[in-house]
């Protein structure tokens, strides 16, 4: 009778506990207290476990089901008592595996159990595992066999087929963890979850259970870079609370700050701005100078303000005034306490309050003082900076110290930008400053792009703006030096016989004072002697004039490196601040015949690069000037250094998006035309010659397409990255359709050559959904180009990079990209493109190419593809000549796998399958989820683990561009409606509900709810 009893009572309070409105902690007790009673607890120990069990067997996230394991958890460690001190813990050694016997009996039945053949028995048992552990104390103590059997169990099952169990394994290993174990193997295993794990709630759970050490630093900043938005966001939860600022590098302070802050996902910048940034101020005491002291603000000023800009959102503006404590009463910073920090940060507060307009302009007069005030302040700052001689620069010390001063010096100058120069008098201040800034020799030339950006911004005017600057190009080119004069001999000559003339009269008439002074002539003498005053005076200038030459002052013409250097910067801001209605005239005419074109022959490199730039700048404001040195561009991109060749490409790449082929054809034409009108040819042979210009016109065009596809091949990533970029922009304006071309762009993107530049597959990733879904035309091109690639695909050799490519992917991407539904102007296609769309003839492509050799290997791939493409049901001219060779491919083809894949498309095309297919899809979706909850996620793991057999980077950049494809195009599918998706649409369209009452909803929840009860008492009935 006692036993019933004691059965019916832990019944009860797995029935109890199912209810998530019973208080657990009545139950434990009421619980616990029988417990005390028994003598015999084996027996309640084999019943609380079979009762257990129950609930264990459920996979799904039942509330009855979690409301039972929580119950279990809680009664388990009910019975632990907690460990006041170190001594009390030696003393009871012995005593501690009897005082908790249930909780022992409960591991060793989990534990027993972490192997079962049933996922859902796996995922509660290390759910179980994690509940126990972490319900117990802080200095909680469990066996040490126990505790390696525990250790040894999860390290299996973080390995296990289910992402669920996967997570709650990590989860209980939480505190099996041992940091400074260089070893552990707890660690050991997160961080191979954190860097290999497929499912991003995996990653997710290890970073809020791993803990920080030299070690697994690396690996937690790493996941600031992972593909999931949630994994990067939960990171840099991590790094916020966890790892001090002190931890880290000032490269990664400065990494993290650039990553966090231009983070794709808006949630990720806001953890950055609202908890990264505001945990390092915490740190710091809410100095934000200090912070940027330890970021490194001379080589990251980027990041700095980001940082900055991302602090001041989250403050009142009136707030950010007050608290900019370093400005004086004059509003201004003193020059012996400018700093690299200080003044960085006066300058992004005062952009930052500059770009909330009206509201910020009251502020900005608050810390900003008026520009003539300022001009000041800056000019006398800018004669500051010492120039060095050759001695000074071998000393770090003075190095370091000049190049600080110039850094200073560039935030001063930007913030010339956010000076008020509506004022007359303040604006012609700030101009003369900045013009006399320019002319002096001894200004940096890392200020001198600054100082001519803000010069013509205040200008607004472009004829104003050329004209100084040419002024200012003249007086830094020729300034005005005074040299001696060369003396004439016949001058010199005469110079000297008017000296010995004049010494003559002296001896003279220094006698005849004598003779005077002896007969006492005294009114003579007097004359005498003011005549030899004059004569000594005379003498004195002469002797003068010959021995000092004559000075003069003229203008001599500089033509050393840093000159021309400084003349070509000025000139290539100059240009890219002009309109390009502007023209080049008279003035801009001279610079160039004087500096630019004599810069390209220019001995230094860096004066032929910056020379090189002006002449593509220029070339953009005129045609025929662009006509005329497109030739000479071409020969510079081809011939010279790396970093010249370059701005010569991207000058012609410029042109030729401007201007489009006409800049190449009207260059053949003036050829043409001047060969022509050279040997004054007869009427027939001119028109014959005219017969030729279209071909000539022709070959120059593919003359220069040819080599710039060349520098697609090119050994120099930077060169092969701009003509990618460059041909991108032409192919998506329309300057170039090309289906060869699009070929080697994807070729390009999935050779593993160019794996590690980021920027050209990143270039390519954006641009061909972007360019595929802008217009039919754009997808018929990708059509075309499907099979060549194919072809170069299936046939390269074992020794090329494009052998490693998965060939399947890549076929999954043409499918991808020449959707129908995917293009974003469907509606306005006529009716000849809604009968025949670009899978249909890409369709008829794939069959005629299987037919050319059914036998090939390469036929699954274009069955793979078929069974892949959108293609409208029902009867239609293009469905009887598709259905046709569907038949005859049939028939040809004897591979299972394909005609498998054939047959069903047929019937699909046939529209036999329409309805029951649909059917199966809504019961596979309803059913999905509840019988199987995460098993769905790991069968698409499986899939993905299957096609790890591409080349690294080219199956992520791949599968990438699929799914950012696929996400951006999910509503379109619901555009056109056929047969072959009726299922999926029916699921994507959203249905119209009425808002229910919460007593409604109430009931209806209650009716999803798993009970327990039933299960158990069919067990029992069974039983009995």
């Amino acid at each position: 009778m006692v036993a019933e009893n004691k059965v019916l009572e832990i019944k009860e309070a797995f029935e109890k506990a199912q209810k998530t409105h019973n208080n657990k902690a009545k139950l434990v007790s009421a619980l616990k207290q029988r417990y005390n009673k028994l003598e015999d607890k084996t027996i309640f120990h084999e019943e609380f476990v079979y009762y257990l069990k129950f609930p264990m067997i459920v996979y799904k996230r039942e509330p009855a089901v979690e409301s039972v394991i929580d119950f279990a958890a809680k009664f388990a460690t009910s019975f632990e008592e907690p460990v006041e001190n170190e001594e009390a813990t030696e003393e009871d050694e012995d005593e501690e595996e009897e005082e908790d016997p249930f909780l022992n009996y409960l591991f060793h039945f989990l534990l027993k159990s972490h192997n079962a053949n049933s996922h859902a028995v796996r995922f509660r048992v290390c759910q179980l595992i994690n509940k126990l552990l972490g319900s117990m104390s802080e200095n909680a103590q469990i066996d040490d066999d126990l505790f390696d059997q525990i250790h040894e169990a999860m390290l299996v099952r973080v390995k296990d087929k289910f992402p669920n169990v996967r997570i709650q394994a990590v989860l209980a290993m939480a505190r099996l963890q041992d940091p400074q174990d260089g070893d552990c193997p707890t660690v050991n295993a997160y961080l191979l979850l954190l860097e290999n794990d497929s499912n991003p709630e995996v990653r997710r759970a290890v970073l809020s259970c791993i803990a920080p050490s030299a070690k697994t630093l690396p690996k937690i900043l790493g996941r600031t870079r992972d593909v999931k938005e949630n994994v990067r966001k939960l990171a840099y939860q991590v790094l916020a609370e966890k790892v001090p600022l002190r931890a880290l590098s000032i490269a990664q302070r400065v990494q993290l700050l650039q990553q966090g802050l231009n983070d794709r996902s808006g949630a990720v910048k806001e953890v950055v701005q609202k908890k990264l940034l505001q945990a390092w101020l915490r740190l710091l005491e809410g100095n934000v100078l200090d912070l940027l002291h330890r970021l490194d603000v001379e080589n990251c000023p980027e990041v700095a303000m980001a940082a900055l800009n991302a602090t001041f959102a989250l403050s009142p503006l009136n707030e950010l005034a007050q608290n900019c404590s370093n400005i004086d009463n004059r509003k201004l910073i003193p020059l012996d306490n400018l700093s690299c920090e200080n003044s960085l940060y006066w300058r992004a507060l005062c952009e930052y309050v500059k770009s909330k307009g009206d509201e910020g302009e009251e502020v900005l007069e608050q810390i900003l003082p008026e520009a003539a005030i300022y001009a000041e302040y800056l000019y006398g700052y800018l004669k500051s900076i010492p120039v060095m001689t050759e001695e000074q620069k071998a000393d770090f010390a003075q190095v370091e110290n000049v190049m600080t001063k110039e850094f200073i010096s560039q935030q001063l100058i930007l913030l010339v930008g956010c000076l008020d120069t509506a004022e007359e008098g303040g604006r012609k201040r700030v101009l003369a400053v900045l013009q006399e800034m320019l002319v002096l020799p001894n200004t940096p030339a890392s200020l001198v792009s600054l100082l001519i950006e803000k010069l013509v911004t205040v200008l607004r005017d472009d004829d104003k703006r050329i004209q100084m600057v040419a002024e200012i190009i003249s007086e830094v080119r020729e300034p005005i030096v005074s040299v001696t004069d060369p003396i004439d001999e016949n001058v010199s000559r005469k110079r000297q016989i008017k000296l010995a003339e004049v010494k003559v009269k002296l001896i003279e008439t220094k006698q005849m004072l004598e003779d005077c002074i002896a007969v006492q002539d005294f009114g003579q003498a007097s004359e005498l002697k003011d005549k030899i005053t004059e004569f000594e005076s005379l003498k004195n200038q002469l002797m003068k004039e010959a021995e000092e030459p004559e000075m003069k002052e003229v203008r001599m013409e500089k033509n050393d490196p840093d000159t021309l250097l400084k003349c070509l910067t000025m000139c290539s801001e100059l240009l890219k601040q002009m309109s390009t209605d502007k023209g080049i005239g008279p003035t801009m005419n001279g610079i160039m015949e004087s500096l630019i074109l004599p810069g390209i022959a220019n001995a230094h490199p860096s004066v032929r690069n910056m020379a090189v730039e002006c002449l593509g700048l220029c070339t953009l404001q005129n045609k025929e000037l662009a006509k005329r040195h497109l030739v000479l561009l071409l020969q510079i991109a081809q011939l010279d250094d790396t970093k010249i060749r370059i701005s010569a490409l991207k000058a012609v790449l410029d042109q030729l998006l401007l201007n489009g082929m006409e800049v190449i054809k009207s260059k053949s034409q003036n050829l043409q035309s001047d060969s022509d009108t050279g040997r004054g040819e007869s009427d027939t042979q001119q028109d014959g010659q005219e017969a030729k210009e279209p071909e000539e016109e022709e070959n120059t065009v593919n003359n220069i397409l040819s080599l710039l596809l060349g520098f697609l091949d090119s050994e120099i990533p930077e060169l092969r990255t701009e003509t990618v970029e460059g041909l991108a922009k032409l192919m998506f304006s329309g300057r170039l359709v090309s289906a060869k071309l699009l070929s080697r762009l994807i070729l390009l993107w999935y050779n593993p050559v160019t794996e590690d530049d980021t920027r050209l597959r990143h270039c390519l990733g954006v641009f061909f959904p972007l360019f595929a879904y802008a217009s039919r035309s754009n997808q018929e091109c990708f059509e075309e180009s499907f099979l060549p690639t194919m072809h170069t695909l299936f046939n390269a050799p074992g020794s090329s990079p494009l052998a490693e490519v998965d060939v399947a992917n890549v076929a999954e991407l043409f499918m991808d990209l020449t959707r129908p539904s995917g293009l974003i102007n469907q509606s306005k296609k006529t009716d000849d493109y809604k009968e025949l769309t670009v899978h249909d003839s890409l369709a008829i492509r794939i069959c005629n190419e299987i037919l050319n050799d059914p036998a090939a290997p390469d036929v699954r791939i274009y069955a793979r593809c078929l069974s892949t493409l959108e293609l409208a049901t029902g009867e239609s001219v293009c469905n009887k000549d598709l259905l046709m060779l569907l038949d005859e491919v049939c028939t040809e083809v004897k591979d299972k796998v394909c005609l498998r894949a054939l047959e069903k498309l047929i019937s699909q095309l046939k529209g036999e399958s329409k309805d029951n297919g649909t059917k199966d899809v809504n019961t596979t979706i309803n059913q999905g989820p509840a019988e199987n909850g995460e098993e769905n996620v790991e069968n698409d793991d499986d899939q993905l683990k299957s096609t790890k057999k591409r080349t690294k980077r080219g199956q992520k950049s791949a599968s990438t561009a699929t799914r950012t494809t696929r996400s951006r195009t999910t509503r379109r599918k619901t555009v056109e409606v056929s047969d072959e998706s009726d299922g999926e649409i029916i699921e994507a369209v959203p249905e119209t509900v009425t808002r229910s009452t919460r007593r409604a909803k109430a009931a209806a929840m209650e009716k999803t709810k798993m009970n327990l009860t039933d299960l158990i008492s069919r067990e029992a009935d069974q039983s009995s």
